[in-house]
């Protein structure tokens, strides 16, 4: 079956994991997404660890499906090849620095004109405007200015601790992949292309939703509060006999089924704890009493307790169990690719249109060759282009 995004040519000027998660997404979809690398040594991520045959598992995480291109950048026919491909492109996607694609030539006034349906994403960390529009971007410095560090950790007065997993890129990628979709779907009725940016600090900005809520109507400034919730308890990790689990007993229904199960229905009449609001404000006592009866048995018992009484709950499960895990199996979370590397699978299922891994992560200059002829270049040409190094081929 063709992807939903077949016959889309995307090139991606990209680097580490921003603006590659936006691309991986369209490629899961079948977009044709040509990931151009910048000689001599190409993207950071391929020469970070682990190896698998020789391969870094973090680039093939984040290249799969892609082909790739080898060019350098510092010579003006480099800079020539890019804007070529970026005018016979429907995307563009790229992640650096404020004035890199003008110094390219291939800024977005830069190029248009010369294709008028063109969509142009940038991905930065702070934005293409504002006072911190030419500021590189982190997703550590990014979770920091955008108030998550500040709602993430065990509570008050604790370190800052950031999302383990660079949520800011992640998410920012996944914006730019929804902002493309958006303005393919704006060109089928216009016809015409437009520039769309994001920055890893909004992304990270997006996940304060509750807690922005919360300030924005009270005025007062939400604080970490380690597993729990801001708005309703319980709704958080407990430990038990043997390890942790999720509990989200979150409405007035489903607490007074908690409390009938763990043995202690006294709390339903408990004034401190007779509503949502009145739990949250008292969630300290609540949570030693909680805590003291789920660790009289196992997470999985408690489990099978809570599910049959129609509670939410869920184990704490570590990268290894999670990757194992029947469900994640099931819905192909994780996958198999060349060189017995794996990866993490699309996260979308789409009944008539599947998303799929088509290939590996590309070589570097792997596709050159190939993407060079599509583009109307001759073999001499492309030879000449390799023997100046103005690209790479692999083979």
């Amino acid at each position: 079956m063709q992807g939903m995004l077949d016959g889309l040519r995307v090139i991606e000027l990209s680097h580490i994991m921003a603006a590659p998660t936006c691309g991986l997404m369209l490629s899961d979809m079948g977009a044709d997404v040509i990931k151009a690398e910048r000689l001599p040594n190409g993207d950071d991520i391929r020469h970070l660890a682990p190896f698998v045959d020789g391969v870094s598992n973090p680039f093939a995480m984040m290249n799969r499906n892609k082909r790739g291109i080898a060019l350098n950048l510092r010579t003006n026919s480099g800079k020539s090849v890019l804007k070529k491909l970026i005018l016979g492109a429907d995307v563009f996607i790229e992640n650096y620095r404020a004035g890199a694609m003008e110094h390219y030539g291939v800024g977005y006034d830069q190029v248009k004109d010369g294709n008028p349906k063109l969509i142009y994403c940038s991905v930065s960390g702070y934005g293409r405007t504002g006072p911190f529009a030419d500021k590189g971007g982190f997703d550590l410095v990014a979770q920091g200015m955008s108030g998550l560090m500040s709602i993430t950790g065990e509570g008050a007065g604790r370190p800052p601790v950031k999302v383990g997993a660079p949520v800011t890129d992640i998410t920012a990628g996944t914006l730019a992949a929804m902002g493309i979709l958006g303005a393919l779907v704006s060109r089928g009725r216009t016809g015409k292309g437009q520039y769309l940016d994001t920055s890893l600090f909004e992304a990270g900005i997006m996940h304060t939703y509750w807690q922005s809520s919360i300030y924005f109507g009270s005025g007062e400034v939400p604080e970490a509060m380690g597993s729990a919730h801001p708005l309703m308890a319980p709704y958080q990790a407990f430990p038990t006999q043997d390890s942790w689990i999720n509990v989200g007993s979150a409405n007035q229904g489903l607490w007074e089924k908690l409390v009938v199960l763990i043995g202690a229905s006294e709390l339903a009449e408990d004034a401190r704890f007779s509503d949502p609001n009145l739990r949250r404000a008292n969630l300290v006592e609540l949570n030693e009493i909680l805590t003291t009866h789920f660790k009289s048995d196992t997470t999985e018992n408690w489990i099978m307790r809570l599910e049959e009484a129609g509670i939410p709950s869920g184990p704490v499960l570590d990268i290894a169990e999670m990757s194992a895990h029947p469900q994640a199996v099931a819905r192909s979370m994780v996958q198999e690719i060349d060189q017995g590397l794996r990866v993490i699978g699309h996260p979308v299922k789409y009944r008539e249109t599947p998303a799929a891994i088509r290939r590996g992560a590309p070589k570097l200059g792997e596709h050159t060759g190939d993407v060079l002829s599509e583009a109307g270049y001759s073999i001499d040409e492309i030879q000449a282009l390799a023997a100046n190094e103005t690209v790479f081929l692999a083979d």
